[in-house]
């Protein structure tokens, strides 16, 4: 299952904070702020999708990550490596390292 631009960009705010309520999400968000119906219905996908979770607090609902940032990407990594290179990390590791602006050092660093 995958996120949307949007969603993600939620996630994110989870993943740094560990645990967040609506309106911590909402004063991390960029301006100009989605409104509070807009982050509810992102929240509900979310949810719906299994990324996320809750913890009622009276009526505010305390959200926490499900899947975790490292999860999350290695499977898109792992995608993108089955849907464009065949399934050969060495593909993917050529591709990378040749289209990639390393520095000599950091070229080395991945070598090893």
């Amino acid at each position: 299952m995958q996120l949307s631009k949007s969603e993600e960009q939620l996630m994110e705010v989870i993943w740094q904070h560990g645990t967040v309520f609506m309106k911590d999400l909402i004063d991390a968000s960029p301006d100009p702020k989605p409104a509070s119906t807009t982050v509810a219905t992102l929240l509900k996908r979310m949810q719906e999708k299994g990324f996320v979770g809750y913890t009622l607090f009276g009526n505010s609902r305390q959200y926490y990550a499900l899947v975790s940032k490292e999860d999350y990407f290695s499977k898109h990594v792992r995608n993108i490596i089955k849907n464009f290179f065949g399934n050969s990390v060495a593909q993917f590791a050529s591709f990378f390292t040749n289209t990639a602006d390393l520095s000599k050092e950091e070229f080395e660093d991945l070598k090893r």
